[in-house]
């Protein structure tokens, strides 16, 4: 990864959109929120 920041810089994700549904949360999860933790993704379809 460092060698990928002094190529091309560092990337940052926009943040998650207002209004989405979140589940087993109190509260809308931000980017903050998750930063230093593992995070996995799921992309899922019905394709």
């Amino acid at each position: 990864m460092r060698r990928w920041d002094e190529e091309y810089g560092a990337v940052r994700a926009p943040d998650f959109p207002t209004g989405l549904t979140w589940f087993n949360v109190r509260r809308p999860v931000t980017l903050a929120d998750l930063r230093g933790r593992l995070v996995i993704l799921d992309f899922w379809t019905y394709c």
